[in-house]
């Protein structure tokens, strides 16, 4: 294996359909820079009705793409392939991942990962019980654990799960398909988001509330799977779903965007949505709820608005100077594109490959670097 010439399969949930998910458009954004540095991309994508219906991207350009049907066709179709790559990677909520993982470490050859997209949601859940797509006993047995968070679940990862090594890998961004644009401004405030339980209260506080007292106001929550009974004031424009193409169209039409996070990674810190990072790039000023470690990632009144009430989301909204406004979203967008962007991210999975490569050469169990610390600085 050379650096630009490493073979990759990827096990996830989804690359072909975002329609109700943010694994698609991570996946898009990674795979297509590892494209870029000359690395060979096999997705594997489990063939379920509801992203069947849904697919925007049914034939990614820049990999491979396969669907299959079940672990029985999985393994007559690919087990040599992903018996002869360098890297195989099993994402979070992958079908039926547990079987498909302890199937990927039987068969590998190269290095194993597991790709967290959700490490909060997944650890609550290993502390539980009740995780379809991770068992205790199989973290383990991969030889690399990439997580959406950093901070202290990283540790929690090594000594309480037995990671041989556990490695931030954040969400990223597509400079060319999230940056600025002249349009118009249409909303006062913005919000992008499947509905989710836990994440409601903080968007009814820091959106809905705010367009309640504030009816002359423009606001517009993007997203679908929102139940029937939720109250949307009229100057709220609801949008079911926005096309993966419309995203960055979507942060330009506001003045601010709004971002909200689930409770598991509010609890963990250091979980920067993927949602964060195309909004910057676009250079939109984001209003964001509080959570520990988010000033590793932007500067708290500097590069991003914290807010904890719809009064605080008001006085963003009415009294932040344009200049000041837009001098906010303009340091935001040179932070991501200086950190953040989906070529940092190849770049460092490559590293963290390269340093499992390394510990198994010496017959090691830990980790011989670590590519960032646990809060996703370099060291």
């Amino acid at each position: 294996m050379t650096e630009s010439g490493m073979h990759i399969a990827i096990l996830g949930l989804s690359i072909t359909s975002s329609w109700g998910n943010g694994h698609a458009t991570t996946y898009r954004a990674l795979v297509r820079e590892l494209a870029a540095a000359g690395h060979e991309v096999l997705f594997l994508e489990r063939d379920r009705p509801w992203y069947a219906e849904n697919r925007d991207l049914p034939h990614p350009p820049f990999c491979r793409t396969e669907l299959y049907t079940s672990l029985e066709e999985l393994d007559e179709r690919f087990r040599e392939p992903v018996r002869s790559v360098e890297l195989v990677v099993v994402g979070s909520y992958v079908p039926e991942g547990i079987r498909v993982g302890e199937w990927v470490v039987a068969k590998a050859r190269g290095v194993t990962a597991f790709y967290d997209i959700d490490t909060p949601v997944t650890v609550a859940r290993l502390g539980r019980g009740d995780c379809e797509y991770l068992s205790p006993d199989l973290v383990p047995r991969y030889d690399i654990y990439f997580s959406s968070s950093g901070g202290p679940l990283l540790g929690i990862l090594e000594s309480v799960y037995g990671s041989p090594g556990a490695f931030p890998l954040y969400g990223s961004v597509d400079p060319s398909l999230y940056h600025p644009q002249r349009l118009e401004p249409a909303y006062d405030l913005g919000y992008m988001g499947t509905y989710s339980e836990d994440r409601q209260p903080a968007l009814e506080s820091l959106l809905i509330e705010p367009a309640r007292l504030w009816k002359e106001g423009r606001f517009a929550v993007a997203g679908s799977q929102y139940p029937e009974d939720v109250r949307w004031p009229e100057n709220i424009e609801r949008l079911s779903h926005l096309h993966p193409a419309d995203h960055g169209s979507f942060y330009n039409r506001q003045r601010f965007t709004l971002n909200v996070t689930r409770a598991d990674m509010v609890r963990a810190g250091y979980s920067p949505s993927v949602r964060l990072f195309e909004a910057a790039a676009c250079g939109t000023p984001i209003v964001s709820d509080p959570w520990q470690g988010i000033d590793s990632f932007f500067v708290p009144g500097r590069e991003i608005l914290i807010s904890r009430s719809p009064e605080e989301t008001l006085r963003f909204l009415r009294e932040v100077p344009e200049q000041e406004r837009l001098l906010i979203g303009a340091r935001a967008r040179s932070r991501v594109l200086a950190s953040h962007t989906a070529a940092h991210r190849a770049r460092e999975l490559v590293l963290s490959v390269q340093a499992a490569r390394e510990r198994k050469a010496r017959g090691g169990n830990r980790p011989s670097v670590r590519t960032l610390d646990h809060a996703g600085r370099n060291p």
